[in-house]
This record gives C-alpha cells, structure tokens and sequence, in this order.
C-alpha cells in the first residue's frame, strides 16, 4: 500500500474519492473543496488539510482518512477545551492538534473510507499507522476522530484510541404512511401539543416549501444566509461558513443540498438548511428574522420528518442537543468520538474521566428514552 499526504481535496481525484465517500453527503468531494475554497475550512480559520489516501498495488485508491490539523477546538462539537486548560496548567501546548472530523458538522458517519474491493481491516490499519505517524512527525499533542460511525470504533481501539460516548436525539421511520401515523403512536396529551404548534404556524399565515439546491434563485440565496449568519451574530460570534460555501454547494452538490423556507406575506422569514443523504436527512443551521411562535419546531422538526416519509428516508438527524426533540418523537442515539493522547500521563488521566463520563452519558440515556412520547417504546 501506499500511503499520501494531501493539504487539499482539489488534490485527489473526485470520482475515486466519491466511491469510497458513497451516499454520505458530508464526506462528498464536492462537500469538502466548497469548505476549502470558500475559506471556511482552511489554514487561515484553523483547519489546515492534511488527508490520507492509500492506494493499493495497482494505483487504485482503497481507502482515504479525512484529517485536519487544528489550532483550536472551534467548529468540532466534542469539547475539550478543559483538557487544553489541563495542558496549560502544566506549561504544556495543546494546540495544535490533528482530527479527523467534518469541519462544522456533528453528524455521525464514516471517517475510514474503504473500497467494497479493498481489506478493509487491512485498509483501516494502514490508515490509523500513517495518523499517528504525521502526528508524532509534526509533534501534536494529540490526534482524535470526531463522529464515527459506530462500525469503525474497533479499528480507532486496536490502534490505542479511547472512546468518548455522547447522545443525539434522531427520528426513525417506523413505516409510517404519513404525519399523522407518527403521531398515532403518541400519548394524547403529547400529540395535542403537536396539533397545537402546528395550527398556530398556520394561523400566523405562514407556508413551508422544501427546496433543493436546483431550486434556489438568487434572492432565496440572499435570504438563507442572512438567516444562517443571523443566528450567529445573535450570539456575538461570527458564522463559520460563507456565503461562497452556499454558493459553491449549491452549484455543485444540488441534490443534496435542501432547504425548508418559511413565507409570510409572500416574502421569506426563516430558513432550516439540511443536507439530504442516501437515507437520512440531516438539519444541519437554522436562521430567521422575526419571531414566530413554534416555528423553529415546524420548520426544523415536523417539515423534516414529513419530508423523510415522503421521500422513503429512514432516518432525520436534526442536530446537536435540545432535550425539546423528546416529547416530538426523536429518540436518544450514542454518538461516538475517539482520542490518542501523545503524552502517556495525559492519555491515562482522560482514560479514566472518559470512564467515568461514560456512566453519567448512560443515565441520561435511559433518563430520555423514559421521557418519549409513545405508548409504548418504540423497538429499537
């Protein structure tokens, strides 16, 4: 096998690299060079590219790693910015560091990308030597996977990572015929509450369309990132993202680019940006200009399930946190991360506060799946 180092996408072919990415939209060639170009993922915001290819005897690509070197702990959605604090406090560097991660987006899915045709224990293993090799060549404090899909997690532990488990809330198609069919399995008091949301959204004169990448003009555009950036310079931040990300998705990964718009009078007030999968439904930023009661739970919520079950989408992944996601039929799923610590002393201390955070993780697990809605729990 051959292993490479690559400090940008543009650099690997796309059609090879989208083989190994497959229905996974956040791992698209096309995903990734739009977080480069745009300047949202790249050295001057802290994301500097450093991904892995490896190709086997013949020149053929059999698997690819995504990495990043980083400067901060920005954009990744697995904290640890008090295990940077317990570096400083000991005179010691925890920037920077090396992840392998979606810039931006905690969405679980594959990080060791295989060929069908390749090994993939044998791929896996080469992919994980070479991280750890680049890490020990450029002196990082620690190299750490965000987000994997729970399948890879045996081969991240063979290579001396630590696991982390944390919890989303995700909808699962149960083979439901519409809305209402989800909603039949909830308590009464439950789904009246859901009725009652709904019906203030329509009272307010407010309509919802889903639309594609395809499908947005000019003036939608406008419109999407003035919500996106809003929601950030509400909180005094900046946004992640640019405008030139949209643009570039939009032209080049239209099919899996949606976008749910709220209208009033005719005119745009908010926007539920998502990214559709082979199965799944990702809402991934949400933005609006005037406050509206319930709306963040129809556009974000009860539009994308409603679009999953009208498309044959197994799965809507609405996003990090909010325990408001229970009582709307969104159940508790582990989320996973993984972490090598350069520093034996260091790796051993997270070791055991990983194993003790586990046991707390576990409790609010069973604690949300007690609060669902349903009659009766769903089978899992």
């Amino acid at each position: 096998m051959r292993m490479q180092v690559h400090e940008s996408v543009a650099d690997i072919d796309a059609v090879e690299w989208n083989r190994l990415a497959g229905g996974y939209p956040f791992l698209r060639h096309e995903f990734l060079a739009a977080l480069e170009h745009s300047g949202s993922a790249a050295a001057a915001t802290g994301w500097q590219a450093l991904h892995l290819t490896c190709r086997d005897a013949a020149g053929g690509l059999a698997g690819a790693l995504p990495l990043y070197l980083k400067s901060h702990s920005y954009g990744e959605f697995v904290f640890d910015w008090a295990w940077a604090d317990a570096y400083q406090r000991h005179g010691l560097r925890y920037y920077p560091k090396i992840v392998s991660a979606v810039p931006f987006s905690p969405v679980p899915g594959p990080r060791l990308l295989v060929s069908p045709a390749a090994d993939r224990a044998a791929v896996g293993k080469a992919l994980t030597d070479k991280a750890l090799e680049l890490a020990s060549e450029l002196g990082v404090s620690s190299l750490h996977c965000l987000f994997p899909g729970e399948e890879e997690l045996p081969a991240w532990t063979r290579a001396g990572f630590l696991t982390r488990r944390d919890c989303q809330f995700h909808w699962h198609d149960r083979g439901y015929r519409d809305f209402e069919h989800f909603l039949a399995g909830f308590t009464a008091d439950k789904r009246k509450k859901v009725h009652r949301e709904r019906r203030r959204i329509a009272e307010a004169g407010i309509s919802l369309r889903a639309l594609g990448g395809a499908e947005l003009d000019e003036r939608l555009m406008d419109a999407l990132y003035r919500f996106y950036a809003a929601t950030y310079a509400k909180r005094g931040r900046r946004s992640y993202l640019t405008r030139a990300f949209f643009e570039e998705l939009r032209r080049t990964l239209p099919e899996s680019l949606l976008v749910i718009f709220a209208f009033h009078v005719g005119e745009p007030v908010a926007a539920a940006i998502c990214m559709r999968g082979a199965d799944t439904l990702y809402g991934r930023h949400w933005g609006s200009e005037q406050e509206f009661h319930s709306l963040h739970f129809e556009a974000c919520y009860y539009q994308g399930i409603e679009y999953c079950i009208r498309n044959g989408l197994k799965h809507f992944n609405p996003g990090t946190q909010g325990e408001h996601k229970i009582s709307r039929g969104f159940e508790p799923v582990y989320t996973y991360s993984t972490h090598w610590l350069a520093r034996p002393e260091f790796h051993a201390a997270i070791d055991e506060y990983l194993r003790r955070e586990q046991h707390q993780v576990s409790a609010y697990f069973r604690e949300t799946e007690a609060r669902l809605p349903f009659h009766e729990s769903p089978e899992p």
